[in-house]
């Protein structure tokens, strides 16, 4: 028996014919390279997009600083709520390959339209003036939302289901493996930044240098490419099944506990309704402990005279009783939502690097010799550098140094992992910040009040602040992607994986509040406020010293969620987790 458990995996993972999965022949790190390319090239194609779109909403469609900053971060955040959409097919019904597969081509046509938008004559907007200017009509800016709208929608089958089903490939039930998933999640967002690197500098210039067309073509190319390399590794795939409705398992709890308001929870949990056999009645989920937090929905799980009378006949109604592992599903979604509140602070101080940041850099002298001038969408390339030095930093010599200390298998805990990068960030606001003072001053010395006047401060004292975000980066979002798969109920792994990417989507929606609210109230009276479009005569540092104090005020409150927060515990013991209280 113990040589044909050591065969197959144990997680309840199968092969792509639906049987259990050979460990020797499937997934680990042979599968992980076609994943990670798929996830590189399609990071590639969205970050060829996403940096320099500022740029084109303000030049091809007309729009000023803050119309503009509001609408990439309206469509990055957008692009960050649809993953619930996918994770919940994956989840449900069609798994996480197939999932990807289809929502893949989706991203491929809307690709594919805003190329034509930016090349096409009739579509592309007409009448730039010598500013570069342009004033499309309103069918021609509505074809370029529509692209990026459905882009938006294909990104919502792929983002959430990747990330998990890359670390479906390590088996939890086998400790090597899943040594490996910890260091999967680190090298899963190295892939990220890759494509994000080549985007912000390549991209970022053929756009400007070279046109829009070709600058959205080759995502567009890209994105295909992504698309061969995931099928190519098909055979060597591991899958979880998917297990029904998670939405409806949950409704099921809830009614079933509001049912049995007045029952009274017994004090010996063991009589608590549960399976008989060892794997729960969830499709692809192991049964979960009980636990005491969330009582109050422990009575879904109470059987009365009354269900037991249904069982003698037929089985009860899931409406009325439902096992443990269902209640714990459910304890571990809400349990998890006070950490994910808490990440969209640091989403909304991430998001500036697609706005703010770049507006910033927009004043600044942004020549590089006598003749080369980099475009200031160009200098997200050093935060994606930054995480590309801190991924191995962290996995080769800070998890180790801090195990010795710890004896933990990950040297931080994922709640302590994610509170670093907290602080972190707020480092970068103060940078950013600091910069812009020097920046008015040196306005205020030089007289530098016209819109087109670049201050003699080079672009190049952006730096700080990049690569201050590319380190939290490494610290709160990959602990967060790992976070919300480990704690995640087995079943529910795509909806909690896109339940932490709608903290981008809700830290961009806070930006774009934040930069509405300030604009209300800073030009009252006749006043230019902090952020007008002419930069030199406002004071975005005001706004960067908002998102510092908003930023201590969350980790604060993180400090209490984190203490609070108790980790999730399978029947079958997960050592590690208990070692992480």
């Amino acid at each position: 028996m113990g040589e044909v458990a050591d065969m197959y995996t144990q997680d309840g993972t199968v092969d792509r014919k639906g049987n259990p999965a050979v460990k020797k022949d499937t997934g680990n790190w042979r599968a992980c390279p076609y994943i990670l390319a798929n996830e590189c090239c399609e990071r590639l194609a969205y970050y060829g997009m996403s940096t320099n779109l500022v740029h084109y909403m303000k030049t091809r469609l007309g729009q000023v600083n803050s119309v503009a900053s509001n609408n990439v971060t309206n469509w990055s955040g957008t692009c960050y709520i649809t993953p619930l959409i996918g994770a919940f097919f994956a989840d449900a019904y069609l798994g996480r390959f197939w999932t990807i597969a289809s929502f893949m081509i989706i991203y491929i046509f809307g690709l594919a339209l805003l190329t034509m938008a930016s090349s096409v004559k009739g579509l592309v907007p007409t009448g730039c003036g010598d500013d570069d200017v342009c004033h499309p009509t309103d069918a021609q800016a509505a074809v370029v939302f529509v692209a990026l709208y459905l882009i938006a929608l294909g990104t919502g089958g792929i983002k959430p289901c990747v990330s998990s089903f890359g670390a479906d490939q390590f088996d939890e039930n086998d400790e090597r493996e899943k040594k490996s998933k910890s260091s999967f999640f680190n090298w899963f967002y190295l892939s990220i930044n890759i494509g994000a690197l080549v985007a912000s500098t390549v991209l970022v210039y053929v756009q400007t240098h070279v046109g829009w067309g070709w600058g959205f073509g080759i995502p567009a190319v890209v994105m295909a490419i992504a698309v061969v390399s995931f099928f190519v590794g098909t055979p060597l795939y591991r899958h979880q099944k998917p297990g029904g409705s998670p939405l409806t398992r949950i409704a099921q709890v809830l009614v079933a506990s509001a049912r049995k308001w007045n029952v009274a929870v017994p004090a010996d949990k063991l009589r608590l309704h549960e399976t008989l056999d060892k794997e729960s009645g969830i499709e692809g989920s192991r049964k979960l402990e009980h636990t005491d937090q969330l009582a109050c929905l422990d009575r879904a799980a109470v059987v009365t005279a009354e269900d037991s009378a249904a069982a003698g006949s037929a089985t009860a109604s899931p409406w009325r009783l439902c096992t443990v592992t269902q209640v714990e599903e459910l304890k571990s979604v809400i349990r998890l939502l006070p950490i994910w509140a808490s990440g969209i602070v640091f989403a909304a101080v991430y998001s500036q690097m697609s706005t703010m940041f770049i507006l910033q850099g927009d004043t600044l002298d942004q020549r590089m010799g006598s003749k080369f001038k980099i475009p200031s969408a160009t200098m997200s390339m050093v935060d994606t550098i930054s995480v590309i030095v801190w991924v191995p930093v962290y996995d080769r010599v800070i998890v180790p140094i801090v195990r010795s200390y710890t004896g933990r298998p990950r040297g931080f805990t994922q709640l302590q992992r994610m509170g670093i990068g907290l602080v972190v960030s707020i480092f970068s606001m103060v940078a950013a910040g600091v910069l812009d003072i020097v920046r008015l001053r040196a306005v205020a010395r030089h007289g530098l009040y016209d819109k087109d006047d670049h201050v003699p401060i080079s672009i190049f004292w952006q730096i700080p602040q990049y690569f201050i975000i590319g380190c939290a980066e490494v610290f709160t979002f990959v602990g967060q992607l790992e976070f919300f798969y480990d704690q995640a109920p087995d079943a529910m792994r795509s909806m909690c994986s896109a339940l932490s990417l709608t903290t981008v989507a809700l830290g961009n929606y806070l930006s774009t509040v934040l930069v509405t609210i300030v604009t209300h109230i800073t030009t009252r009276n006749g006043n230019i406020g902090w952020i007008p479009d002419n930069l030199n005569r406002g004071h975005l540092d005001y706004f960067f010293w908002l998102l510092a104090v908003l930023s201590l005020l969350n980790f604060l409150v993180y400090l209490v969620i984190a203490s609070w927060y108790k980790y999730k515990k399978t029947a079958d013991d997960n050592p590690d987790a208990k070692g992480e209280h």
